[in-house]
C-alpha cells in the first residue's frame, strides 16, 4: 500500500469516518474516469484543484464538483492573493500527493481549502484517495467537516 493511500486511510479512521475505499481497475485521474469507475454522476466526483498563491507561494485547494470549472478570478478573490499554476513538485511538497491522486484529506501540511456548494447537493460523493487508482465515497457534510473547507462560490 502506498504512503499516500495509508495517509488518507489514517486520516479517515482518525476522524471516525467509515468510507467505501476502492481500488479501481482503471485510472481515476480525471473526473470523467472516476465517475465511470464509480458508476455515478460526474458532479458526484470531488475534484481537488490546486493553485499556487503568487504572494504566499503556498497551495490553495479548491474542492469542486466534477462537472464544474474553477473561475480563476473568483478563486483569487477568495484566497486573498493572485493564484497561478501549481507545479507537480509544489503540490507534492505541500500536500504529499502526486497530481492525479490529490485527496481532500491526509495532507502532510495544513492546506487552505474551499468547497463548491454543488457538492453538498448529493447524498454521497467520491474523491481521490491518494493514488490515481483509489477513490472513496463520503457524505458531503462529513467531507466538509473533515477538510474545514470554506463553502464558497468559485466556479464559472
Amino acid at each position: 500500500m502506498s504512503k499516500s493511500l495509508k495517509r488518507v486511510k489514517a486520516a479517515l479512521e482518525a476522524a471516525g469516518v467509515e468510507v467505501d475505499l476502492r481500488e479501481m481497475a482503471a485510472e481515476t485521474r480525471t473526473a470523467a474516469q472516476a465517475a465511470a469507475a464509480a458508476d455515478c454522476a460526474l458532479d458526484q466526483i470531488v475534484k481537488s484543484i490546486i493553485f499556487r498563491g503568487e504572494t504566499s507561494g503556498h497551495v490553495r485547494l479548491f474542492l469542486t464538483a466534477g462537472g464544474n470549472q474553477v473561475c480563476a478570478d473568483k478563486a483569487s478573490e477568495l484566497a486573498g492573493e493572485p493564484l497561478g499554476r501549481a507545479d507537480a513538485n509544489l503540490v507534492r511538497a505541500e500536500t504529499g500527493f502526486a497530481i492525479g491522486g490529490v485527496s481532500p484529506v491526509g495532507h502532510i501540511n495544513p492546506v487552505t481549502a474551499f468547497l463548491d456548494p454543488r457538492i453538498l447537493e448529493f447524498d454521497l460523493v467520491w474523491a481521490a484517495a491518494g493514488t490515481p487508482r483509489h477513490i472513496f465515497s463520503i457524505a458531503p457534510g462529513e467531507l466538509h467537516r473533515l477538510t474545514g473547507a470554506e463553502i464558497a462560490d468559485f466556479t464559472e
